[in-house]
């Protein structure tokens, strides 16, 4: 699903000739053709955006940003259950790894999903932890992004990229004004 979010958002975005040269740019070996169900190698989407960014000259983590922020709006045009009775982000986003993963795992059972653990140090303060294998901060940035829009908060966000025991991490903190 997210290969073809992708094209959508780019033909959406900048165009079908833009679209055609970023796939064309990408070196595919099976020319860019992607089904909503298939999945693919990570790889690939690398090698999408980085085509992307010389055809647009839009630097590579501006354009992850630009499509995790489009995601989080065909996730919610997608799937709507996951936002009934949710109406700020930090409850949205609290419940990603414990209920829209564990949703996403029975629809797809396949999928190598990153792991979000959220704790709240205040009630006008959430913490993220976003880690996954991809190491794809940029787009779980743009998506928290398209929460915090969605829910039209006044919220800021900073972001550390960090290491530990477990691996490279991204810690997201979101101060409520």
């Amino acid at each position: 699903m997210v290969f073809t979010e992708l094209m959508d958002m780019v033909e959406a975005t900048f165009g079908s000739e833009v679209l055609e040269n970023m796939i064309d740019g990408a070196q595919l070996p099976h020319g860019g053709a992607y089904t909503a169900v298939g999945s693919y190698p990570h790889g690939e989407i690398v090698k999408l955006v980085q085509a992307l960014s010389e055809c647009t000259g839009i630097a590579v983590p501006d354009l992850v940003k630009a499509f995790g922020s489009y995601m989080f709006g065909r996730f919610h045009e997608m799937y709507g259950r996951f936002f009934s009775d949710v109406h700020h982000a930090f409850d949205f986003l609290a419940s990603v790894e414990t209920y829209v993963h564990q949703e996403v795992r029975k629809l797809y059972p396949d999928a190598e999903l990153p792991t979000f653990e959220t704790y709240q140090p205040d009630p006008g303060c959430l913490v993220m932890v976003y880690r996954s294998k991809r190491g794809f901060g940029d787009l779980a940035e743009g998506l928290v992004i398209g929460a915090i829009q969605h829910f039209d908060e006044k919220i800021t966000l900073t972001r550390e990229d960090f290491e530990d025991a477990q691996g490279k991490a991204t810690r997201f903190t979101l101060q409520q004004h």
